[in-house]
């Protein structure tokens, strides 16, 4: 145990210092009349779209009721709190945030309009003519809503009510905080994923479920319709011979056969189209032939499989934070950069820390062979910090033996913040199994608000049982799961004995602040380097002594803490604004 280093990322009366603006190469070439234009729903492609991202009208006031009167203009999809929004303001608890612009013509007069919304955080009101039309809560999940009937094709307007309790509530949060400093960060709130629009027929596909079943060269295929439907239905995949079925129902059951499978890997990411028409609507799909398990090696030790064969999982956490637009990449580019970056450093794994992405940044994951370990979030009243993070970190064998049935010291007591975690869970998984790079939920992370592991880690199996699951990432582990999931910061890692796969799901978290890439000058992390090359051998370091060899005695996964800045937290690989690698790149083994 390191204790010196320990205590040093104990933060008492810390001052906070204002944040150094810093920029992105991307934000400094975004266009604010081409905002995130590539098409948002890359797993059900239509050919029509209308991108409604852009300026919008918005006040933040403290008045339930539309208001008469805009305080200026706001670019969506950015938050009010970040620099690329041009507002650069906190929206608090108790006040509203108000968006307000005028729909383009919508002139069709058959069919649906839908309009989507990719995140909204955390609780959105929607009007359309000023009539109200939907109430959506939760920050991190898209909804979608039929406005046909609330338009009048002529001055049609949308209006947009806003608020959020932050981390003042028992909603999901994530590492947003009023009061940000180390390892939490600025809060955001409002739209902060792509905002579009879509015409559909009268009758039209609302979603399509393609579930591999590798071992036996075939695809499961779930057609969901927004109405019955009595006519055929066609399926193709890439360009073969199209298969045609009749439907009775709107929901369509199919299973398609492989011929000659080709495997989706990490260095061969091969994805299938699918597409699927009725009369009236026609989508394009993708899929990959893949599977993940659990698989016990010659020396009975359960390792990692993709398809079949082992893998080692060398992931790095990613929180997905930007110094311009906090929760929002500033381009499609932004977010490609990242994953190919990790790639070139030797990771083949992403964990995506405590946020759930725009589908573009898993489609991308799907497309360049990056596998995905995706974290609920979360989500509770306040933590105690002693319990979950000091007391773990210091006192080790506590990890082992605490049960989650302390629901006030997890900051579980609300018995609606149990209920709504557990359906945002659902939702969750219902919105991402789409993508083939997902190999593991990541149920709970460090005790924040965790309660009912095994019972929640059971229904998530139900949901899904074509992942891994990682029931307790970091300590409190309740002996359930596909891992046993070890966070070490501060002492050496050492495999223990367990039927479950053994992964180091946090570790490393090396500082380096970089001068003139950095937020503030008091920053946070858990060992210090003041160079990249004391950095990059401190890194090596940890892989040569102390990872690699534990991978022969059972490590099946390891995850480097993290893949950029972020604030006052310097042990990115990255700097904030992605400007400079702080690892000196070379031939790796890991």
């Amino acid at each position: 145990m390191n204790l010196l280093n320990a205590i040093k990322t104990v933060r008492l009366f810390k001052k906070q210092e204002e944040l150094i603006p810093l920029k992105t190469k991307w934000s400094q070439q975004l266009d604010p009349n081409h905002v995130l234009e590539d098409y948002p729903r890359p797993q059900m492609k239509r050919d029509n779209y209308i991108n409604l991202n852009g300026f919008y009208h918005y006040a933040i006031n403290q008045q339930k009721e539309i208001p008469h009167l805009f305080q200026g203009e706001i670019l969506v999809p950015f938050s009010p709190e970040s620099q690329l929004s041009q507002v650069q303001k906190q929206l608090l608890p108790g006040y509203y945030l108000w968006y307000e612009r005028v729909l383009p013509p919508l002139t069709k007069e058959n069919g649906h309009y839908l309009l989507h919304f990719g995140a909204v955080d955390q609780i959105a009101d929607i009007y359309i003519n000023h009539q109200h039309v939907f109430h959506h809560v939760g920050g991190y999940l898209p909804f979608q809503i039929d406005i046909t009937n609330h338009l009048n094709h002529q001055h049609d307007i949308l209006t947009i009510r806003v608020t959020d309790d932050s981390d003042t509530s028992y909603h999901a949060k994530g590492k947003q905080r009023l009061k940000r400093g180390g390892m939490y960060y600025t809060a955001q709130s409002g739209i902060w994923q792509s905002v579009w629009l879509e015409w559909v027929g009268e009758t039209y596909i609302e979603d399509v479920k393609i579930t591999p079943d590798y071992d036996h060269d075939q695809i499961h295929v779930k057609v969901i319709l927004n109405h019955e439907y009595h006519q055929d239905i066609q399926f193709q995949i890439n360009q073969q011979v199209p298969v045609l079925m009749q439907a009775s129902y709107n929901i369509i059951d199919v299973t398609l056969p492989i011929e000659n499978k080709i495997s989706w890997d990490v260095n061969s990411p091969y994805l299938y189209k699918l597409y699927v028409s009725i009369q009236d609507d026609k989508v394009e799909c993708y899929f990959a032939m893949r599977c993940f398990s659990i698989e016990k090696d010659d020396q009975q030790i359960p390792r990692i499989c993709l398809n079949h064969q082992p893998i080692f999982m060398n992931g790095v956490l990613d929180q997905g934070y930007w110094p311009d637009g906090l929760y929002t990449a500033p381009t499609d580019e932004a977010l490609i950069y990242d994953i190919e970056t990790m790639k070139s450093l030797g990771f083949n794994m992403i964990r995506k820390h405590i946020k759930i992405e725009p589908a573009r940044w898993y489609y991308h994951c799907d497309r360049l062979g990056m596998i995905v370990w995706q974290d609920m979030i979360n989500g509770g009243e306040a933590y105690h910090t002693w319990f979950v993070t000091w007391m773990p970190s210091l006192l080790s064998w506590t990890k082992k033996h605490i049960s989650d049935k302390h629901l006030r010291l997890l900051a579980r007591k609300d018995a609606h913040g149990r209920e709504e975690w557990i359906k945002e869970c659902e939702l969750t998984i219902e919105h991402l199994s789409h993508f083939p790079c997902i190999s593991t939920w990541v149920l709970f992370n460090e005790g924040w608000g965790q309660f009912a592991t095994e019972k929640i880690t059971q229904y998530v199996r139900q949901l899904d049982p074509t992942r891994l699951i990682d029931s307790a990432s970091g300590w409190f582990d309740q002996k359930c799961g596909d891992f046993r999931s070890e966070h070490h910061y501060f002492d050496e890692p050492k495999i223990i004995s367990d039927p479950r796969a053994f992964v180091l799901s946090e570790c490393g978290g090396y500082a380096c602040p970089i001068e003139k890439h950095i937020s503030v000058h008091q920053v946070y992390g858990y060992q210090n380097y003041t160079s990249i090359q004391e950095l990059t051998q401190a890194y090596e370091t940890l892989y040569q002594k102390t990872i690699n060899p534990l991978i022969e005695k059972g490590l099946c996964a390891c995850v480097y803490t993290q893949l950029s800045d972020i604030e006052e937290e310097v042990n990115g690989l990255l700097t904030y604004d992605r400007k400079i690698c702080k690892i000196i790149q070379k031939e790796r083994n890991h």
